[in-house]
């Protein structure tokens, strides 16, 4: 359920009926859990961005990029300079905005992983929410591997019973064969109407992502891949303040370290373990 402060009813005319918002906030009235908000404009940004993650999805399924480990990623040295952990930085005096577009106009040249895919489709969702040049003060140390994140987009990720056009999900494969080690999981942007968008596999019901996992498991495996309840999202609330070009932005935000972990396809929250582990040496954590 919606609630903002001060509203205690929505224009009749707020969204056009039938539209990718339109389908979202149905979701969110009819949710047992709370959604709570400041302002209307909060609540359409957020809307906004999550009708802009569903289209990155679809676009990077149609872009040309491919599925690589981290070993054998690539990408456009125009823009980028790949790292020896397969990561991409931006190269000093590219616009962030520039490189993150590059990667949908030229994806033959491009291959990584499911979780840098997922973070390639959050910036990209969000350069086309903000104004360019906002987007690109805020990121403009822009790195990816995995699910490294800018600060700024406020990554985090929750145990869920309901999900939300525009989240993104985890499907795990316990069992997955050791020879195949990137199929230990997907990380699935979710469309709507029962479709998700996983890197590697394409556009597809929760079914087929399941079966494909499911035929990439050890030996007389009888443990079948599913749909965990993790949903992972950037921060709707803290990125509606850059709605509209208003403001200058400091460039000395604190950024979290970077994990060079070299395991494809893992989930949000295995990698805020893992980050949680370099702040907390001494924190106990079972790592597979």
């Amino acid at each position: 359920m919606i609630q903002i402060i001060g509203m205690t009813s929505f224009p009749q005319d707020l969204l056009p009926t039938g539209s990718v918002e339109h389908a979202i906030f149905q979701k969110m009235q009819n949710d047992p859990n709370y959604y709570y908000y400041h302002s209307l404009n909060e609540l359409i940004f957020e809307l906004t961005l999550r009708k802009n993650i569903i289209s990155s999805a679809i676009s990077m399924n149609y872009s040309g990029v491919s599925f690589e480990v981290f070993s054998t990623s690539r990408c456009n040295p125009q823009y980028w300079s790949l790292t020896s952990t397969g990561g991409f930085l931006l190269k000093p005096g590219i616009p962030p905005s520039d490189a993150i577009e590059d990667i949908f106009k030229n994806g033959f040249l491009y291959g990584f992983e499911c979780a840098t895919a997922i973070m390639i489709i959050f910036y990209h969702a969000v350069l086309k929410s903000i104004d360019k040049f906002l987007f690109n003060q805020l990121f403009h140390n822009l790195y990816l591997y995995s699910w490294h994140a800018d600060t700024d987009l406020g990554i985090h990720s929750k145990n869920m019973d309901h999900i939300l056009p525009g989240d993104v999900i985890y499907f795990n494969n316990p069992d997955f064969d050791p020879n195949v080690s990137w199929l230990r999981g997907e990380n699935a942007v979710v469309l709507g109407d029962g479709k998700y968008f996983a890197h590697g596999v394409g556009i597809q019901s929760a079914e087929e992502i399941i079966n494909f996992l499911n035929s990439n498991r050890i030996p007389g495996s009888t443990r079948s891949a599913y749909r965990t309840n993790y949903v992972t999202r950037p921060s709707f609330k803290y990125l509606a303040q850059f709605m509209q070009p208003l403001r200058e932005i400091s460039q000395n935000t604190f950024q979290y370290a970077i994990i060079h972990h070299n395991q494809a396809s893992i989930p949000c929250n295995q990698y805020e373990a893992l980050l949680y582990r370099y702040y907390q040496p001494t924190h106990p954590l079972r790592i597979r």
